[in-house]
C-alpha cells in the first residue's frame, strides 16, 4: 500500500499560498535535507489545475534546480476539470475519473509515496475524505498577513495526529500530521 502525502510551507499565520512572499531567508539545511526526504520517498506527484499551470512553465525552465531534477521527470497526475487531456508538461497526465476513486486505486497499488504538491484545494479535499495520510506543514517564522489558508472557518472540526515535530535552525517548524479524523459534535 502507497502512502499519499503532502507538504505545505506555512506562515505563523496560516498561509500557505505563495510562500516565496514569506520563506525571506528561512530556507536552511535541515529544510533541505527535509525535502529530500520527501523527494527521495516519492513516485508519483498530484498536482491541481493551478498548480500545474504555474509549474509547468517554471520548472522546466530552470533544469539546474534540485527540485526541477525531481519534479520534471516524475510521473504528475493533474486534477483538473478545464484542461484538457494533451498536457505540455512531460510525464503528466490528466486525472480521468473522480479523484477520491483514483486515489484510493493508486494507494492500493505498488510504489513510492504519492505527493500532492502544493494544490492547496486537492490536499483540502483528500484531508476530508480521509485519503491523506500524512500532512506536513513547514511552518515559517513569519506572518504573512494576506493569502489563502488551508483551513477555512467554515470547516468542520478535524482531529489531527502530530507524528513527527522538529525545529530547524534558522525557526522554521516541521510539524507532521495524521490521520485525520472527523470531529463529532457532542
Amino acid at each position: 500500500m502507497r502512502t499519499v502525502t503532502s507538504g505545505l510551507f506555512t506562515s505563523v499565520d496560516g498561509v500557505v499560498q505563495d510562500p516565496f512572499r514569506f520563506q525571506y531567508d528561512s530556507f536552511d539545511d535541515e529544510l533541505g535535507a527535509g525535502m529530500g526526504r520527501f523527494m527521495a520517498a516519492t513516485s508519483t506527484v498530484l498536482l491541481g489545475r493551478t498548480s500545474y499551470e504555474e509549474w509547468a512553465t517554471w520548472w522546466p525552465a530552470h533544469p539546474e534546480d534540485p527540485f526541477a531534477r525531481f519534479i520534471n521527470p516524475i510521473e504528475k497526475l493533474v486534477v483538473s476539470r478545464t484542461l484538457g487531456p494533451d498536457l505540455a508538461w512531460e510525464h503528466s497526465t490528466l486525472v480521468d475519473g473522480d479523484l477520491l476513486d483514483v486515489l484510493r486505486e493508486l494507494r492500493a497499488g505498488d510504489g513510492g509515496d504519492v505527493a500532492v504538491c502544493g494544490s492547496i484545494s486537492v490536499v483540502r479535499q483528500l484531508v476530508f475524505a480521509g485519503l491523506l495520510d500524512e500532512l506536513q506543514l513547514m511552518i515559517h517564522p513569519a506572518v504573512a498577513g494576506a493569502g489563502r489558508r488551508l483551513f477555512e472557518p467554515t470547516d468542520p472540526p478535524l482531529r489531527l495526529r502530530l507524528l513527527r515535530s522538529e525545529v530547524t535552525s534558522k525557526g522554521n517548524v516541521l510539524n507532521t500530521y495524521g490521520p485525520f479524523e472527523a470531529v463529532v459534535a457532542p
